[in-house]
């Protein structure tokens, strides 16, 4: 696959040329609902067997070799250049495709009300071929130990039908926000936990859920050791009916890190505990605050790079938001909220305000300003083929076991393309 940022005065009909596509496989493969019109800074995924690359100044066949993995001699063979050739700047270069690196790739699905909206359910259609979990969310702990269940659909037979597991999300939400007097009383009352895994343990052989993953936020600080506690009984338990457990850790980058979201998440001890994690590596930029990448990938590898200090690389599920914002200008603490977007949406926004998309090296993650109908500022960060990939090369070169999506119903095509382009997805 190739990743191209379409340019000033750039078509569909010019960019396949120059990769040797068709407009049409780029127009299916990106979305593109109005492919006479890119976007300038818009970065399309070309579905072609591996990539080309074209020669930059200072560039040698070692240099580009290491880049990309491949060593110099085979670069000049499969182009059929002498490996002691001089190579001229604008020189395209066809690199191979490296073997594909085996994941293990969750996605969270939220259905809103009593019932799965179409858009839902063809979206979990769609990407569950690529998911080794889909994880609806989630069923709410009641204070006497019970479970309220999200809509479930046909996500059962989804899943099954594309030989993923079902994750049986678990939170202490309440009234729609993580409540921390409710993970009080879970997890401070020995009689609620009891009830409390007899009935995720029913619910998971009726439904038929292979990970019982526990996303309890917000949760007080001096709770931190019940909640290992809780977890070291949840395992043993749920060990016994052949159920894995996970757990959703906020982004930490240290033990002693303050903040109610933070500190009675350990990860040591989940490390040692639960099979696997997810780390919660977005929301950087949330809709409350100032405009920002959702998941910028300096303070996402310091998160990775913390929780590889206290558990093995296989345990790790690197999280990512399938989304971004759209913030009102300027920007006030307490005033109004971002809007939340998807990455076809962002683009879609850029065109129609005629403002092309630029890209934050730093943050690895595009944006764009515009001014609305009514005279109002925005301005937008949201995700992209480039910073996924960024993500992706993270996966690899820290060796974890694979990424969590938040979440199904947002439309991004790049990141799925991308996604099963370099990845073996394991199944269950």
């Amino acid at each position: 696959m190739q990743i191209h940022v379409v340019q000033q005065g750039e078509s569909v009909y010019t960019i396949a040329r120059l990769y040797d596509s068709t407009p049409n496989a780029i127009i299916e493969a990106n979305e593109l609902e109005t492919p006479g019109d890119l976007v300038i800074g818009q970065a399309l995924v070309i579905p072609i067997v591996g990539r080309f690359y074209f020669v930059q100044p200072g560039d040698s066949l070692y240099s580009i070799g290491q880049q990309f993995g491949i060593s110099a001699a085979r670069l000049a063979e499969v182009n059929g250049i002498s490996p002691a050739a001089n190579l001229t700047v604008g020189t395209r270069l066809y690199i191979p495709d490296r073997p594909p690196t085996p994941i293990t790739a969750n996605a969270y699905i939220e259905p809103y009300g009593k019932e799965v909206s179409n858009r839902l359910r063809s979206s979990a259609e769609k990407r569950a071929v690529l998911l080794s979990y889909l994880a609806p969310f989630s069923y709410e702990i009641q204070p006497d130990g019970s479970l309220k269940a999200p809509p479930l659909d046909n996500f059962k037979q989804i899943a099954a039908n594309n030989d993923a597991s079902l994750m049986m999300v678990v939170t202490n939400l309440a009234d729609g926000e993580f409540s921390a007097e409710l993970g009080r009383t879970i997890l401070t009352d020995e009689n609620v936990q009891n009830k409390l895994l007899d009935n995720i343990i029913a619910t998971a052989k009726e439904v038929g859920f292979g990970d019982i993953h526990f996303d309890m936020e917000f949760l007080p600080k001096e709770l931190r050791e019940n909640y290992n506690q809780f977890l070291r009984k949840a395992k043993q338990r749920l060990s016994k009916e052949g159920l894995l457990i996970s757990t959703a850790l906020a982004p930490k980058t240290s033990a002693e890190q303050k903040g109610a979201w933070y500190e009675a998440h350990d990860y040591k001890a989940h490390g040692e505990i639960v099979d696997f994690v997810v780390l919660m590596t977005y929301e950087w930029g949330y809709s409350g605050g100032p405009p920002r990448a959702v998941a910028p990938i300096g303070p996402v590898t310091e998160v990775v790079d913390y929780a590889l200090s206290v558990m093995p690389a296989d345990k790790i599920l690197l999280g990512q938001n399938l989304y971004g914002y759209d913030w009102t200008l300027p920007y006030e603490p307490g005033g109004e909220f971002a809007k939340a977007v998807s990455p076809q949406r962002a683009i879609q926004i850029a065109r129609e305000n005629n403002v092309s998309i630029s890209y934050d090296t730093e943050e690895q993650a595009p944006y764009f300003t515009y001014t609305d109908k009514d005279g109002n500022e925005h301005e937008v960060w949201f995700e992209d083929a480039r910073s996924i990939q960024r993500k992706f090369d993270l996966i690899k070169e820290k060796g974890l076991l694979g990424i969590s999506y938040w979440k199904l119903g947002l439309s991004f095509p790049q990141n799925w393309l991308l996604l099963g382009d370099q990845f073996t997805v394991k199944k269950s």
